[in-house]
């Protein structure tokens, strides 16, 4: 088996629901982030791209029919580049990502993109078809922007609890205070107005056409602890989880440029990370918040390193309350220090527009361990219905 690299990653600037890229299609964003990432490597004839894997979650409007095979086209890459869109949910474009190294690792490509999209604003409302001709009564229109819809019956119960309760449930069980969930939030929009104001994103991130919008719409630089005490449970009317303490409903898509380590002459640049490893777990549903500590060290043991040698960790901030629980138990394994955790912000200020935050997050840890120089790193992402992904990346640059 060869190996796999990142050579490359950009995204859009994220968008919050109904805000600066709610008249923009998903496709079209798919497309915005494909193309500004083949602008970044202009000696790469997009012909010899491979296969292109895209991550979507919700696929019920216009990011259906293959919004990778649409975005390949409205990018105006070749009609002979392949494409298939992959289905994770908050997983799918890091999902796609890994499917892309395998297949070349394997031997079966030399060049591959990997990405992700979603428009929670344009999501759409679904009816259900009836199991008779023109049923008298009323029917009703379900949203696809998140969570469970049109749940089987034969479904436990406490399965299908909200994202927001599955949560609450795991504050329970760890015991994660109101107060600890609130610093992580601030934490978040600090980071990322700082790395923002520092230009840290200005080569991750590429412009929407037609969208007034250069950074990410979610973050407020401001935000302190005083102003997150004073929100109001969304969950629980005791509750302590908040719309300042989990991320929003956004709008975006990611990219990342794979490849062979033989692919750079092709490709026009030097690698600047190598997949090392990669991990997946599943738990009962209403943990999905945790799953990533499992996930992480099955992607960490097949690297052949441990926590101690990880200096950068990317975690998709669906959640304070669990991502403070993976922290804490990743600290437990090994992990020298919490604040190499999402160093630059992360979701619960950046956002986390489904089908495109596991592009983000590996592209944003490749990006840290060049700026770091540290050699090894992990980006993790939690999944509902029970699931979680991880990657763990070598820095080469």
């Amino acid at each position: 088996m060869s190996s796999s690299f990142v050579y490359a990653s950009v995204r859009t600037p994220f968008g919050r629901f109904n805000g600066a890229l709610a008249d923009t299609r998903a496709d079209d964003l798919a497309a915005t982030a494909l193309k500004g990432l083949l602008d970044r490597s202009p000696g790469l004839d997009p012909g010899l791209v491979d296969d292109v894997f895209w991550g979507n979650a919700n696929g019920a409007g216009e990011d259906n029919r293959n919004v990778g095979r649409m975005a390949v086209l409205l990018a105006g890459m070749p009609v002979s580049v392949t494409a298939t869109t992959v289905n994770r949910l908050c997983g799918s474009s890091l999902d796609a990502a890994m499917m892309a190294a395998r297949m070349i690792e394997a031997g079966d490509a030399e060049i591959a993109i990997a990405g992700g999209v979603e428009s929670m604003t344009r999501a759409p409302w679904v009816l259900p078809k009836p199991s008779r001709r023109f049923p008298a009564g009323d029917v009703t229109a379900v949203s696809t922007t998140l969570g469970w819809r049109l749940v089987n019956e034969r479904m436990p119960a406490e399965w299908t609890a909200s994202l927001g309760e599955c949560n609450e449930q795991l504050r329970e069980k760890f015991s994660i205070s109101r107060e600890r969930q609130d610093e992580f939030g601030a934490r978040s929009h600090r980071l990322a107005a700082e790395a923002w104001a520092k230009g840290f994103y200005d080569d991750l991130v590429v412009p929407v056409p037609g969208a007034d919008l250069v950074q990410d719409e979610s973050i407020r630089a401001g935000t302190s602890l005083e102003a997150l005490a004073k929100l109001k449970p969304a969950f629980r009317p005791d509750g302590t989880i908040t719309a300042g303490n989990c991320s929003p409903l956004n709008d975006g898509a990611s990219a990342v440029l794979l490849g062979s380590a033989s692919a750079a002459a092709t490709i026009g640049r030097d690698p600047v990370a190598r997949i090392a490893g990669r991990g997946w777990a599943a738990l009962v549903p209403q943990q999905f918040g945790y799953a990533p500590v499992e996930a992480a060290g099955d992607a960490l043991e097949r690297a052949g390193i441990t926590w101690d040698d990880i200096g950068a960790v990317e975690l998709n901030e669906a959640f304070a309350v669990q991502s403070i629980a993976c922290v804490d138990a990743w600290l437990k394994l090994g992990l020298r220090d919490a604040e190499l955790v999402n160093a630059k912000g992360g979701a619960i200020a950046i956002g986390h527009p489904l089908g495109a935050s596991g592009g983000r997050i590996l592209g944003t840890l490749a990006a840290r361990l060049v700026e770091s120089g540290e050699r090894w790193g992990v980006a993790a992402i939690c999944i509902g219905v029970g699931q979680g992904l991880a990657v763990v990346l070598e820095n080469v640059a």
